[in-house]
């Protein structure tokens, strides 16, 4: 079982992102994770065994407690002496009372915290104060010292594929012709070389090989800013101990395993599009029909790190989110209509002083 109760003073022991150990926050004794000698990594899973069976489900923990927002509808996983709070998501105060978690697919592998708190906490201010045109106080409205560590879903899958396509081919080639220009005031007859294209039926097949392809299985931050946090170090997985998720959060997922599988299709058909037009050649490609065979599909569920920050600032909720294993911050913050507007007019100056002295000169 893995050690979370700290053999000095009985406290539970928390994951310290930085020394990569477990660490009692009372009496400062530190115990390594622990993890299984002969793993080589997650697991992969056979979609058909998952779909067919409801995957193996179980719990993060033995202890895990659960909460939902009722502002965003997020749920979050959380072990004992952590509590709900506020929702880290969305900033808004969480009254419900936590129940035990229900199962769900288990992960198999987690991406433990690299980041501590404070070096997070500091790459956010500097983020903000980089922002042009953000109010002067929104460093003390922020308070990016509330982040949160939570653990978000993802699902990554591996998959052969083979493809079927009919197309056509375009080839360009340059033929002269004539047309009538005029100088001055006379009709002149010149020659230009003009491209066209042939077109030629092509069809055949394609073949592909898709590994970790990475989905969020979370709703709760917006895809592009969650895509604008890659690159994520997968390499560093661990194969999967509640000991890692101690005093942190982990969302559980919203977006299931079926509706995971349908958007790494979405993008691997970008791969296969791109497999294609290579194989028909040409200088143009057109794709009239295709028809892709999967093989070998496998998942992994994932939790990967993050640092949320959800705040209010004049009614409205912004929300930034730092990768917990690279510091890279994305997220959203308020304008300042004063500082455009003086942005503006300097402007305006500046281009009215050149023309003046444009014009005196």
């Amino acid at each position: 079982m893995n050690v979370q109760i700290c053999p000095g003073c009985a406290a539970s022991l928390v994951f310290d992102p930085e020394h990569g150990l477990l660490q009692c926050p009372y009496c400062g004794r530190v115990e390594a994770v622990a993890a299984d000698p002969e793993a080589d990594g997650p697991e992969e899973i056979p979609i058909e065994e998952a779909l067919a069976a409801a995957a193996q489900t179980g719990y993060l923990s033995a202890r895990a407690l659960e909460v939902s927002c009722p502002s965003c509808g997020a749920t979050v996983q959380f072990e004992p002496p952590l509590v709900a709070g506020a929702c880290s998501f969305c900033a808004a105060k969480i009254v419900a009372q936590p129940k035990a978690a229900d199962p769900l697919i288990s992960p198999q592998g987690v991406l433990p915290f690299a980041w501590p708190k404070t070096q997070a906490a500091g790459a956010v201010r500097q983020w903000l104060a980089s922002r042009w045109f953000a109010p002067n106080d929104l460093q003390r409205m922020a308070q990016p010292d509330g982040l949160d560590g939570v653990y978000l879903p993802f699902w990554t899958f591996d998959a052969r594929t083979t493809t079927f396509y009919e197309g056509a081919r375009g080839d360009h080639y340059y033929v002269s012709e004539t047309y009538t220009a005029h100088e001055r005031g006379r009709p002149v007859t010149r020659t230009r070389q003009v491209r066209r294209t042939r077109w030629t039926a092509a069809s055949g097949r394609v073949s592909n090989t898709f590994d970790d392809v990475l989905v969020p299985a979370t709703t709760a931050i917006p895809a592009p800013r969650l895509l604008a946090l890659e690159p994520w170090p997968l390499g560093d997985v661990k194969p999967y101990e509640p000991a890692y998720l101690a005093g942190f959060k982990a969302q559980r997922y919203q977006i299931d395993l079926a509706g995971g599988l349908a958007q790494a299709k979405q993008r691997m058909a970008f791969a296969i599009a791109a497999s294609v037009r290579r194989d028909i050649g040409g200088d143009e490609q057109r794709i009239t029909r295709t028809s892709t065979r999967y093989a070998g599909v496998t998942f992994k569920h994932l939790l990967l790190p993050v640092w949320v920050g959800a705040f209010r600032y004049r009614d409205q909720v912004y929300q930034l989110t730092v990768n917990a294993t690279t510091g890279e911050v994305q997220g959203e913050r308020p304008y300042s209509v004063w500082k455009i507007v003086f942005a503006v007019l300097a402007a305006l100056l500046v281009v009215l002083g050149l023309a003046l002295l444009k014009a005196n000169g």
